[in-house]
Parts: structure tokens; C-alpha cells; sequence
């Protein structure tokens, strides 16, 4: 993966707003999955949203997903955006490996997050996720979806399971 540009500027998450700020962000986003690129979006295209504590969580456009997903049983609940909806994805090279429960939508979003109504989020790993050609490392823990990038500053969210830190 080619180096992307320099970060703009530095993201501390203490300064980040709660509740969350949901914004375009000018950043390119791809996933690649066993040499497979299965997300692309272009600067301008994706969502983020930026909340205490939390690293940026990305929602992508469900036409810059290039392959199929299928939704599963699983739910949950956040108290800004709404129900989540979740999907599986079936490995680029093998039908055995299926991964289910990394990838979500609001397909019904609360108000203030109307703007990302059936846009696709994907936690990081197992595939790789990039910003700006940056590899992202996932927000600690397996409950939240941030990634973490070189330009993410501050105690991030997770570590403890729900709990905010405290400093």
C-alpha cells in the first residue's frame, strides 16, 4: 500500500464531542482482505464520526464496498445513531471463511445521524484497514469500531471495556 499524504492536523480524542460529531471527512479509505481490495472510497465520500475518548470510526458508502455482504441476526443499540445492523463477508479466496459481526450499518438512524442511513463501518481486522494509505490498528478491545491512526493522539477508549478512562 503506497504512503498516503501527511496528516492535516493532530486528533486528540479527549477534545473530541459527546454527544458524537458525525462530518465528510477528507480522507481516502480502503480495506484490503488477503491481497484483495474489498473497500475503496475516495476522498470526500465517507463519513466520520468523532466522539470522547473513541478514535474515528469510518462510514463508507455500500457502492465502495466491492463485494457482497449479508446481513446477520446480530443488533445492537447506540443511543445517537440508532440500531445496528450486521453483516457477514465471505473471504476473497476461500468459501470456508466467513467473518461475521466486523462490519455494521444504521439502516435506520436517529436524526442527527440521518446522513449515514445504509453507510457500511468495519472495525479493523481481519483485513487491513487504511486511511490516507496508513495502515489503521484497532481502537482497544472488541466492543468499539475506531482506528487508530499515527495522527490519533490521546488515551483511547476500550482498554477497560466500556468504562471511560480516568485521568
Amino acid at each position: 500500500m503506497a504512503a498516503g499524504s501527511a496528516p492535516t492536523r493532530t486528533l486528540n480524542v479527549q477534545s473530541f464531542p459527546r454527544p458524537p460529531l458525525m462530518e465528510r471527512c477528507n480522507r481516502h479509505i480502503q480495506i484490503m482482505w488477503h491481497g484483495a481490495l474489498i473497500a475503496d472510497c475516495p476522498v470526500g465520500e465517507a463519513y466520520w464520526v468523532l466522539e470522547t475518548h473513541h478514535a474515528p470510526t469510518y462510514y463508507i458508502p455500500p457502492n465502495r464496498v466491492r463485494m457482497p455482504i449479508c446481513t446477520t441476526p446480530r443488533t445492537t443499540f447506540c443511543e445517537y445513531k440508532g440500531q445496528a445492523t450486521y453483516y457477514s463477508l465471505m473471504s476473497p479466496i476461500s468459501a470456508a471463511e466467513t467473518v461475521n459481526n466486523r462490519i455494521w450499518s444504521y439502516t435506520e438512524p436517529l436524526k442527527d445521524f440521518e446522513a449515514i442511513r445504509g453507510y457500511i463501518a468495519f472495525y479493523v481486522g481481519p483485513w487491513d484497514c487504511y486511511v490516507d494509505g496508513e495502515r489503521a490498528t484497532p481502537q482497544p478491545g472488541e466492543y468499539y469500531g475506531g482506528w487508530i491512526t499515527s495522527d490519533v493522539q490521546g488515551v483511547v477508549k476500550g482498554q477497560w471495556g466500556t468504562w471511560d478512562p480516568v485521568f
